[in-house]
């Protein structure tokens, strides 16, 4: 009996082994190749770019357990193909450089290196979940550059509550989680529903999912393996402060996307960010958890695809009226 126990034993052990091994080495295959670094103040930044290069560029942030390859799954599902993509991969993530001392005004510094080195002056940018922090700082501290800001299920102010408090403990879990390979994925494999429950999407909005939405928030989860490679990433995310009352010297248009029951970036972010920032929008939602983006796609993409297109419109109609 012993030996039947221990031989069933050793087979799970080396069938997780076999999985693990062959998930992780295709990880590292999916994110390999498909980038660039550049050499900068802020030490190597890596990027990659999609869409239409003769488009109008849209600057996309990822999130927090992201890189340029999140982020390019956020332009493949709220952008059109008619635009740039512009994505880099935010300090710390994958091939870009975490700075000593680093601060989310570093990181809006550095995507303005970014776009000098190719040549862009000005852009739309469109940022997800912690990715925020920066993009807001961005479009304070370089009005100039940015035509249009767009925030999916962003972080901007922190809140004293207890809904805070509990948002605060899964950013903590989540950051143990990402430290090491194998443990993020044997959670996300073995407890997947309880892990998009610390992503910020609850039983609910889980159950509301078609079979496609599903398949795609699966694939969300298991491309953030290989998360070694981005654990200095979500550290930093998790130790510096969110920009609060910052955001109120941004001039150019936004529209905050959000919603109600978003359980990592809860709601009064965005009802901050629309009482903060002059002329803001907010499009918000009663259900779509923290991954809204994938629940309501093809209206976020109108609506964004709609705000770039006007913005820029009216940018020609402004320059035409000047001369």
């Amino acid at each position: 009996m012993l030996w039947w126990i221990l031989a069933v034993v050793i087979t799970v052990v080396v069938t997780i082994a076999v999985l693990y091994l062959r998930d992780i080495n295709r990880a590292y295959e999916r994110i390999n190749g498909k980038s660039m670094v550049i050499s900068s103040p802020f030490g190597d930044i890596e990027f990659s770019e999609g869409g239409n290069v003769t488009g109008d560029p849209v600057l996309v942030i990822h999130g927090a357990g992201g890189g340029y390859d999140q982020g390019k799954q956020i332009a493949e599902t709220v952008l059109d193909e008619q635009f740039r993509w512009i994505i880099p991969s935010r300090f710390g993530y994958l091939r870009s450089a975490l700075p000593e001392d680093a601060t989310w005004d570093d990181q809006a510094e550095a995507y303005d290196f970014l776009l000098d080195y190719l040549g862009v002056e000005q852009t739309a940018v469109v940022a997800m979940s912690q990715g925020g922090a920066s993009a807001l700082l961005f479009a304070a501290n370089h009005p100039e550059r940015i035509s249009s800001l767009t925030c999916i299920s962003c972080g901007v102010a922190t809140l004293a509550s207890e809904n805070q408090a509990g948002a605060d403990r899964k950013g903590n879990a989540l950051k143990w989680i990402f430290t090491f390979d194998f443990p993020y994925w044997i959670i996300s494999k073995l407890f997947k529903k309880q892990f998009m429950g610390l992503l910020g999407v609850n039983k609910d909005v889980i159950a509301e999912l078609t079979p496609e939405q599903l398949e795609r928030l699966g694939y969300f989860i298991n491309s953030m393996n290989p998360v070694s490679r981005r654990s200095a990433g979500v550290t930093f995310d998790n130790r510096e402060p969110l920009p609060g009352d910052r955001i109120a010297a941004i001039k150019a248009p936004v529209l905050i996307i959000h919603a109600r029951d978003d359980m990592l970036q809860l709601y009064h972010n965005a009802e901050f960010a629309a009482f903060s920032i002059p002329g803001a929008e907010l499009l918000s939602y009663e259900s779509g958890g923290h991954l809204l983006m994938i629940v309501e796609e093809q209206e976020i993409k109108t609506r964004l695809k709609n705000l770039i297109i006007k913005v820029n419109d009216d940018l020609i109609k402004r320059l035409d009226n000047h001369e």
